[in-house]
């Protein structure tokens, strides 16, 4: 199917937002809510699902987003920190939306179900290592009839290339359209995006993997068990967030080890 209008819209969108969770975190204090399963929510999570739905909602009005957020503990006055940091945040991008109008885009992500066509988003992944100033991801996918055809995946914080250090060169936004590859380009300017493409690497002992930074959902100590049984000697790349995928896209990975912790029952995906 064409989606001249979706990929542009997409890609715009989670580039709009990584923007404003850059600001946020510049000024990130305690503002910091808890969800009923203890992962962090700040204003830049709010913040982002704003945008995109926004975003969405006007060029798109019939289809529904599928988001993480809802409007509910913005309206809480014990949270009014929180609420006027945002709407100060999107005023940057929006400077005539009132709370409520921002309310309504936050609660345009929380359809329910599936349909034939609709939009997913998470509008951050990896919030503990965007609290952290590490990895984190703002991803974006539209599907039409239970396929994936458009995918946006904005890494602020991601090099254009692993043990590329100068600031300068992080900031890294995705594209991927069904049939057509995936792109890659930088946030902060705008250069025309380049292709990119998994490893070419058949060999398991010359592959490299990546997991999760952090154990608490996943276990080192188990990947490095099949990383051995495979034979392979180079690290492992740690970093939050679907972070990950971009840098198996881009080749600089060939596996991505997610091995649930032995006695984790309790947390399911």
């Amino acid at each position: 199917m064409p989606c001249d209008r979706e990929r542009t819209v997409a890609f715009r969108a989670v580039q709009a937002a990584a923007e404003l969770c850059q600001s946020v975190r510049a000024d990130l204090g305690d503002d910091v809510l808890k969800k009923d399963d203890r992962t962090p929510v700040t204003v830049a999570d709010f913040g982002s699902q704003a945008l995109i739905c926004r975003a969405l909602q006007e060029a798109f009005p019939d289809d529904p987003v599928i988001g993480e957020e809802d409007s509910s503990a913005l309206r809480d006055d014990e949270n009014a920190s929180v609420r006027d940091q945002l709407l100060a945040e999107v005023h940057d991008h929006h400077p005539h939306a009132d709370a409520e109008t921002v309310y309504d885009w936050i609660d345009h992500g929380t359809a329910s179900g599936y349909s034939d066509r609709f939009w997913t988003l998470d509008p951050i992944d990896g919030t503990k290592g965007f609290v952290r100033g590490d990895q984190y991801a703002i991803a974006l996918a539209l599907l039409v009839d239970g396929e994936v055809q458009v995918a946006a995946l904005c890494c602020p914080h991601l090099p254009n290339a692993l043990g590329a250090d100068p600031p300068e060169t992080r900031g890294q936004a995705f594209l991927a359209v069904r049939g057509e590859g995936a792109v890659q380009k930088p946030v902060a300017n705008d250069v025309a995006p380049t292709p990119i493409h998994t490893s070419d690497t058949i060999d398991p002992a010359q592959s490299r993997f990546c997991e999760s930074f952090v154990s608490s959902h996943s276990s080192h100590d188990l990947a490095a068990q099949t990383g051995e049984r495979l034979g392979i000697t180079a690290d492992s790349i740690r970093i939050d967030s679907q972070a990950k995928y971009a840098i198996v896209a881009r080749g600089e990975a060939e596996i991505y080890l997610r091995l649930p912790r032995p006695g984790t029952t309790d947390y399911t995906e």
